[in-house]
Parts: C-alpha cells; structure tokens; sequence
C-alpha cells in the first residue's frame, strides 16, 4: 500500500482513539473529582436534567426615582464642592411614576440663581428645572436620561446576573432579554432554587446613610402602627424587603420629616425560620455613598470573635467622599444599608481615612454566618443590578420530565439507525457495513467534539445529530450511486471508486451548504 494511505490510517486511529477517551466520561458519569484523565463532559441543558426557568420584569418607575435621587445627591456635592453652595435634599414627588421630581434646598437664599446657573451648566443635558419656590428648587430627569436608562437597564442587568451565575457555577446558563423590561433567565441542573433566585434578585443596592435619633422611638412606633393599620405588612413568600420598605415609605410620605426615610434591620426567627422585622431606622433618603463607589468586597475573619464578616474596599472617590462624611458626623450613627436591609449602624467615633469599611452580620451559626457573607460578597463584586427585577414567572422544571424526554430522543435515534442501517445494508451489502461503520464513527467524532467544548446538549442538539447521521448517509447513497454508474460503464473497481469520490465532491459541498444555511 502506499505510504500516505498508511498515514491516513494512523492519523484516523488516533482520532479514533481520542474521541473514544474524550466521552468516556460522559457516558459513565465520571466527576471533575474523578482520576480519569479527561475531565470534560456534555452538560444535558434545562429540557434534559431540569433546573429553573424565571421570568424577570424590570421596575423602570423605580429606576426613575433612584436616579433622580442620585441626581440630587450630586447636586448637593457640586454645589458644596464647587460653589461652596450649602444645599440639602428636599422631598421626592412621584406623583407622576414615570416623571418624578426631587427637591434641592438652598440654605442661603441669596444663592439661588448662582446655584441654579451652576447646575445649569454641570447638569444641562442631564436634568430639568420643574419648580421654584423661594429657596427650594425642583428637579427631574431628562427625557435623554430616561430614555438612556431604559435602553441599557435590560443590557447591563443580564451582564450582572450572568457575572453572579458564573460565581454560582452553574453550566452554560441562558439569559436573554425579551422586549425592553422582560429578561429570561435558564439555570439547568440548579438544586438550590431558593438561593439562585437570592443571588439573583439581589439588586445589590449598597447604601452609607446617617441615622436621625432626634426622633424619638414612640414617634416611630406611631408611624409604624398607621403603616400596620393601613394594611401594609411584610410577606416573604409575596415580595422582596426592598419592595415591602418602599411601600412603608410611600405610606408615611406625609408623615416623616423632609430629606428622610425608613429602613428596618430584618432577623430570621429561630423558631419559625422565617424574615422578622426587629429594628427601625430613621434614615436620610439619599445615601451619601452608594455600591457605585465600591472597588471591592471579600469575606474576612474577625479574629477575635471568630465570626465572618465583609469587608469593603472604596474607590479613590469614594475613599475621599467616606472620610469626609465621617469627619463630618461624628457622634452619629451611620446605617450600612444594602437591599433595604440595616446590617449594621455603629456611632462614627472619628474620621475614617483608607477608604475601607465593612458588613458585620447578624447572629447564627458559623456556617450560615459564612453563606450570607459569602453571597453578599458576590453580589457586590458581580456588580449591582441597574434597575430592580421582579419575579414575574418561575417554574422549576423537574428532572424526571428531563429524563424521559432524554429517553424517547434516545428510543427515536435508535429506531431511525437502525431502518439506516438495514437499508444500507440490504441494498449496498459489503459497502453498506463500510458506510454504517463510518457513520458510526462521524458520531463518535460529532460526541468528543461536543464533550471536549464542554457544549450542553438540548433536545434540538439530540434532533441535530440525528440530522447529521441523515446527511451522512445522503452523502454516501450518491457516491455509491456514482461509483455503480462507473462500475456499469466498465470501468475497473479502483477506478469507480476514484471517479465517484471526486465527480460527487461538489455536489455533496453543495447539499452541506444548502444545509447549514437552512
């Protein structure tokens, strides 16, 4: 024989050989901590192992209000910064949901119209004046602003959630938007349901706020008798707790002093396992530093206690804007607020330089001490969700449905083999057991590849590769038939079979294109 041929061999056997190694694990299950040499294996997608498919709505109304208020919080900044312009935040009007307005106050009302030509020229293309009222001025959002954030919330948001799912380890998720303020998340083969939706709901919302304990505590437990007496209660099965603290604050809007806000610090009872609201805050509405300013968060041991907690590292902005804002409140208390939740607020004792802070967490056993610190942590680092997300839709797809889809795809591609099979055996005979050894062979290969990418495999990936072993034997009638039409015209074997291959080349190119742009 000559030596190519002999090449060819060899170079097919080692092809062979790899492909045989590279889906063993797959098909006896082997794990990452198994010490079979190939690791890699086909991941079966949701339709095929189960897992959770989630429907998430995006609240834009609440994305108008936290922006303007962002806004107004930079207004405060710049004025002092640049104007050396006292100012402070006023209300929040969200009469109208889709435009709502925050109020900026002057302290020195011979500073109105320097301020306002000040921020007319910072914030021109960004804001717009809606009211004036002696020293108070009113602002909302540019229809450039609204329309900026409504167009990239979807965009940044399935960038989160597909930073946090990485961390969360689950194989090839499928997140994707649908419309402007729907997005799709698919998380095949997740077990701990309640903690996926957790990681991913999670708006991340991290906020520094100085507590106001000039009020007194039964001022607060009146306003917190009138939410209860207005029906406003907290149902964890229901909402998420930053939706239960928005509607006690739109419920005491009234009552509360201008500039300020509620938030609780919420427990897990012992004995029911359930969310317990145990302490409320009085709190400035807008945050002084926001996750915005954050540069990392990592999970820390206190030596001492023994216990977990987070640490938080701030960029060099908010590094300078954390030491100012405690240099400037010692004596008060500052509140460590993330997701509406008060992890912690301890007295300011000096000002705070080195841009570090951290997230001491509430009671419990060392483990579950740790999960939370650990999830917190991830969240802040994957980056906080740009709008908040509401679960719309969930349903949990079960892996006995996945199991046996897998099994009727699996009874139809052996059916459908094996009536291939006959046919080309009955009517090609010796050929025909070459070309179902070859097909045999094109699938092996088709597997490895599939195992070697780590690729998930979906019902419509089992129904391709049964299209696949179609082509092939497609490919193979019309070069037998070439080569019988060689044979008939009287020409020598070797030659039939060389004149078939190349007189069907083109025509077998054509019908894979024709195929792969179907």
């Amino acid at each position: 024989m000559k030596r190519s041929w002999w090449y060819q061999f060899i170079f097919f056997l080692v092809v062979t050989i790899v492909s045989v190694m590279t889906i063993i694990p797959t098909v006896f299950n082997h794990t990452e901590e198994s010490k079979y040499p190939i690791k890699s294996k086909i991941a079966l997608g949701l339709d095929l192992q189960g897992g959770l498919y989630m429907i998430l709505g995006i609240d834009f109304p609440k994305a108008y209000r936290d922006e303007v208020t962002a806004y107004a919080r930079k207004i405060e900044y710049h004025l002092k910064d640049t104007d050396n312009i006292v100012a402070t935040l006023g209300n929040l009007d969200t009469g109208d949901i889709h435009d709502p307005k925050h109020e900026v106050v002057i302290a020195n009302p011979q500073d109105v119209e320097r301020a306002k030509e000040s921020i007319k020229k910072y914030f021109g293309t960004l804001i717009r004046m809606t009211g004036e009222k002696g020293n108070v001025l009113e602002y909302a959002l540019s229809q450039q602003v609204r329309t900026q954030l409504e167009e990239q919330s979807s965009s940044k948001a399935i960038e989160v959630i597909r930073n946090r799912i990485d961390e969360f380890g689950v194989t090839e998720p499928e997140i994707l938007s649908q419309g402007k303020d729907r997005i799709i998340v698919q998380l095949p083969g997740v077990k701990d349901i309640e903690r996926a939706k957790e990681l991913i709901g999670r708006t991340a919302k991290l906020e520094f706020k100085i507590v106001n304990d000039t009020v007194p505590g039964t001022q607060i437990g009146q306003w917190l008798e009138k939410v209860k007496a207005a029906g406003v209660v907290y149902d964890q099965n229901k909402e998420s707790f930053s939706r239960y603290v928005a509607r006690v604050n739109e419920t005491l809007k009234n009552d509360l002093p201008m500039g300020y806000q509620m938030a609780f610090q919420k427990t897990t009872s012992k004995a029911t396992n359930k969310i317990e609201i145990s302490t409320p805050y009085l709190v400035e509405a807008a945050p002084r530093i926001t996750g915005d300013d954050l540069q990392d968060a990592r999970v820390q041991i206190d030596q001492q206690k023994n216990e977990p907690y987070v640490s938080l590292e701030f960029k060099a902005n908010g590094a300078k804007r954390f030491e100012d804002v405690t240099g400037s409140n010692i004596g008060k208390r500052m509140a460590v607020i993330l997701d509406g939740n008060v992890y912690t607020a301890p007295t300011i004792q000096s000002k705070i330089g080195g841009g570090r802070a951290q997230i001491t967490l509430g009671s419990g056993g060392f483990n579950k001490v740790m999960a939370e610190a650990r999830d917190i942590a991830l969240v802040l680092r994957a980056g906080a969700l740009p709008v908040q997300l509401d679960f719309l839709e969930q349903r949990v797809v079960g892996p006995s449905l996945g199991s046996d889809s897998v099994h009727k795809a699996v009874v139809a591609s052996l059916i459908a083999c094996a009536v291939l099979f006959i046919f080309c055996i009955f009517y090609y005979r010796l050929s025909g057991v070459i070309a179902i050894a070859t097909l045999v062979l094109n699938v092996l290969i088709l597997i490895a590849c599939l195992a070697g990418f780590e690729a998930t495999l979906t019902l419509p990936g089992i129904a391709g590769i049964a299209l696949t072993v179609g082509m092939a034997v497609d490919v193979n009638i019309i070069i037998y038939e070439r080569i019988r039409e060689e044979v008939r015209r009287g020409a020598s074997f070797y030659k039939s079979v060389e004149a078939g291959f190349e007189s069907s080349f083109w025509t077998v190119v054509d019908a894979h294109i024709t195929q792969a742009m179907a």
